[in-house]
């Protein structure tokens, strides 16, 4: 199993926060059944800043760390950046770094919104051959309240990744409903942890495509499982075109 959003990489934003702590991570994230795991620490959201070639050096620290601690999973580097309009500037200056220097960005909305120029700055990322991947939109209020603004994004070629826990529950049972109603929907493809440590913010992937195996089957825990590893090879992923959610389905939510 890849998972393609964590905070393993010690010290450097609001997940873990010294070598042994990225350390009980790994270990965490083997018993989850994951053999290679992004490291993909807050970039530019108004409290971290971590440009692309100081997460290549803490990657390189960890995977050694890992090695000599015989623990059997590779990081890959990769950066959670939040929305600005000078994406396009920050990726020409070397200081943004997509999942294992392929075209998919990790892209994070503000919690209760989404900016009003997102689809022009999607357009722009997409023409320099670059692809925006929304990280847990089931958890932006405004997305939640107007799932339209979702649809026409993923309509334009948008992708997004639901977080495991979501669909677990321990966010509530709101978000719970919403991110299955996104799956059902065709506008997500990835699941994955955004696992900050192993108390209160874990994995939950192995709980999430049980959850996924059973009320949808095994074929879409194996579509979601592919489609990471085509990220990670920087590969065409798989989509199906997207649904509307319809607003009866929208008020189940409240």
């Amino acid at each position: 199993m890849i998972d393609l959003h964590s905070h393993i990489l010690p010290g450097i934003d609001d997940g873990a926060q010294s070598l042994s702590e990225s350390i009980e991570m790994a270990r965490k994230a083997v018993e989850q059944g994951i053999h290679k795991i992004v490291a993909t620490p807050h970039h530019l959201n108004n409290t971290y800043e971590n440009p692309k070639q100081s997460i290549l050096a803490k990657v390189k620290e960890l995977n050694e760390a890992l090695l000599e601690e015989k623990i059997e999973l590779e990081v890959v580097p990769g950066q959670e950046v939040r929305i600005h309009g000078e994406m396009l500037e920050g990726y020409a200056a070397g200081e943004i770094l997509p999942v294992n220097h392929t075209p998919y960005i990790l892209v994070e909305f503000p919690s209760n919104h989404v900016p009003r120029y997102t689809e022009k700055l999607f357009y722009d990322l997409q023409m320099k051959g670059l692809i925006p991947v929304i990280v847990h939109p089931e958890r932006n209020r405004e997305v939640i309240e107007r799932p339209e603004l979702l649809y026409q994004l993923v309509k334009k070629g948008a992708l997004t990744q639901i977080t495991a826990a979501s669909i677990c529950g321990d966010f509530g049972k709101k978000i719970r409903n919403f991110s299955l109603q996104l799956i059902e929907a065709n506008q997500t493809h990835f699941i994955a942890s955004d696992a900050h440590n192993i108390r209160n913010r874990s994995f939950k992937m192995r709980e999430a495509f049980g959850v996924i195996g059973q009320k949808y089957g095994n074929e879409l825990v194996y579509y979601f499982e592919e489609n990471a590893a085509l990220v990670i090879g920087g590969k065409h992923v798989y989509k199906e075109d997207p649904e509307r959610i319809k607003r009866k389905k929208l008020f189940n939510l409240f």
